[in-house]
């Protein structure tokens, strides 16, 4: 099976997962026989810059993934990759590594469409297109995604104790 996974470095199972798939800088891409990983590359996403609605699904199916792991991920992305037969997954956090580890378990499962898609850009989130460019508004998004895991946390701490 081969996985993709959106990170914002370039440093294999050990890169930080990016919290949306089309504007992160890199995809980890991990080849697994079973549950047992054979090959990790990273690979620069052409379209981080810059990126028209179905681009990043079709260049992550060109690279032969049946899934995709990420923080998160517009509606109109998820369509594409159940297009493309790919299984998209959003909830990632952490690093590639533990993202695989949780997916591999059962614990990261399915893909709902994050908040800017639900906002499609409005308000006060940039255009499509502008968020490569605008630092404040990945730093701000990239917050709210940390303060949801850190939710998601609290909450299996207090069901485990």
């Amino acid at each position: 099976m081969r996985i993709a996974v959106s990170a914002d470095n370039k440093n294999g199972l050990d890169s930080v997962v990016s919290p949306h798939f089309g504007r992160c800088p890199y995809f980890v891409v991990v080849d697994l026989d079973g549950d047992q990983v054979r090959e990790v590359r990273e690979v620069d996403n052409p379209y981080y810059g810059n990126h028209q609605p179905g681009q990043v699904p079709a260049f992550i199916s060109s690279l032969g993934a049946q899934v995709m792991l990420t923080g998160g991920m517009g509606g109109r992305a998820i369509s594409f990759f159940q297009q493309y037969g790919i299984e998209g997954v959003t909830g990632a956090y952490g690093t590639v590594r533990q993202s695989l580890e949780r997916y591999l378990a059962g614990q990261l499962r399915g893909a709902a469409p994050c908040r800017e898609s639900v906002a499609h850009g409005h308000g006060s989130w940039p255009a499509e297109g502008q968020y490569e460019k605008d630092e404040l508004a990945r730093l701000q998004e990239e917050a709210e995604m940390l303060r949801q895991q850190l939710d998601e946390i609290a909450r299996r701490l207090e069901e485990l104790g």
